[in-house]
């Protein structure tokens, strides 16, 4: 067993009403000591996009809830945001900047390849790390500080495979980027469950930096391909689109979470492409969480550049929001803000009322989900529409 069971813990998170939560307005804006959470994002390079909606959510429960109150003391909770810039060697230079600040515990990342390279890093400091949609099942499986409140994607893989089987897809086009974890893992993953359901595979990589996929659409139509699964970057995913509209597709296009994002539906909107994603959150699903966002985004300039210039929302600033809950039951239930004791608190961590689901662990760290949500694009309107629930079955 990786992680070592401690006495169990239940732990109720009431939306945006916790105990010793304060009402609304900045961090660190009352009196007392203050508390560091890291928050582990990309800002730029190829998901820069996603990490600023990633943060966003994080930045929006810290507005709503500024501080937290651990034993009988009230602390400030201020949030130490770095930029691991989507590059697994400056993710371990940022890793290192969060442990120098002496956070308590650390979110993040979006993009499974930076969290693998950072969590030696955290590991050699004893830093608690919740990854909030990072995929890939190394990020925990050899690191005992990292824990993580998404699904993992074998399961994320199977649910696309069984989608694309059960929609009459005989013959799989697959698409990843050459040494990208995520991609390349999620791709593997699909390839697995789509051949186990008795399906046909075409599969190919393209370079870093690569910016024509010219011939990755062209191939994907020449071999008779079905569908067309690409779960790759924002930036990859748009040129991938306006190629798809170029050369007629004709078929299909899935993909895994990173395509849920408003980078994606403007990319699509106008366009004769059909876009169907698995992913952790609809809008819709918690009408208080999703208005009070949009409000807070329309009177933030900043937030709103960020969310891509619109209030569209992308599950990972759900998830971005949950996350920074969890971290604050985890203090609580450890009664320090000592990374070793909420290390200790967090594999019998159990929250609930959480927008995205109920959060509890595995023995690896992971978080016990067993749904992901599929939508499609509206390619008339630019928004994503909610298809259903699927599991791995």
């Amino acid at each position: 067993m990786k992680k070592i069971l401690v006495l169990a813990l239940s732990l109720v998170l009431a939306m945006l009403a916790l105990a010793g939560c304060g009402g609304g307005g900045d961090s660190g804006s009352g009196g007392g000591d203050t508390i560091k959470i890291g928050v582990f994002e990309p800002a730029s390079g190829d998901n820069g996009a996603g990490g600023k909606q990633e943060t966003l959510g994080i930045q929006y429960a810290n507005k709503m809830c500024p501080t937290v109150t651990i034993g009988d003391k009230e602390y400030n909770v201020e949030l130490a945001i770095v930029d691991n810039e989507s590059d697994n060697s400056k993710a371990v230079t940022a890793a290192q900047n969060l442990v120098s600040q002496n956070v308590s515990i650390v979110l993040g990342s979006y993009g499974s390849g930076v969290s693998i390279a950072a969590a030696d890093v955290f590991a050699d400091a004893g830093m608690p790390a919740i990854g909030v949609t990072c995929t890939n099942p190394q990020v925990t499986a050899d690191c005992e500080q990292y824990f993580r409140i998404c699904f993992l994607d074998p399961f994320q893989g199977t649910v696309l495979a069984n989608y694309a089987w059960d929609s009459g897809c005989k013959k799989a086009y697959c698409l990843s980027k050459l040494g990208d974890d995520y991609s390349v893992g999620l791709v593997n993953y699909f390839v697995e469950a789509f051949k186990g359901l008795g399906g046909e595979v075409v599969e190919e990589q393209f370079p870093d930096k690569n910016s024509d996929f010219t011939s990755y659409v062209a191939n994907a139509k020449n071999k008779g391909c079905d569908v067309f699964f690409a779960p790759v970057s924002t930036e990859a995913a748009a040129l991938i689109i306006d190629q798809a509209e170029a050369q007629d597709l004709g078929m299909p296009i899935l993909a895994g979470d990173t395509w849920d994002s408003n980078v994606i539906t403007e990319a699509a909107k106008g366009k004769n492409v059909d876009i169907t994603v698995t992913t952790f959150y609809q809008e819709g699903g918690n009408p208080e969480f999703d208005e009070g966002i949009k409000a807070w985004m329309e009177e933030d300039s900043t937030a709103m550049t960020n969310n891509g210039g619109n209030t569209d929302l992308a599950a990972v600033t759900a998830m971005g929001y949950d996350a920074y809950f969890v971290a604050l039951e985890a203090m609580k239930a450890a009664g320090s803000t000592d990374p070793a004791d909420i290390l200790a608190a967090l594999p019998a961590l159990q929250v609930s009322g959480l927008v995205c689901g109920d959060v509890s662990f595995n023995e690896t760290g992971d978080a016990n989900k067993t749904e992901a949500f599929v939508k499609r694009c509206n390619t008339e309107t630019g928004a994503w529409e909610f298809v259903k629930t699927q599991s791995a079955e």
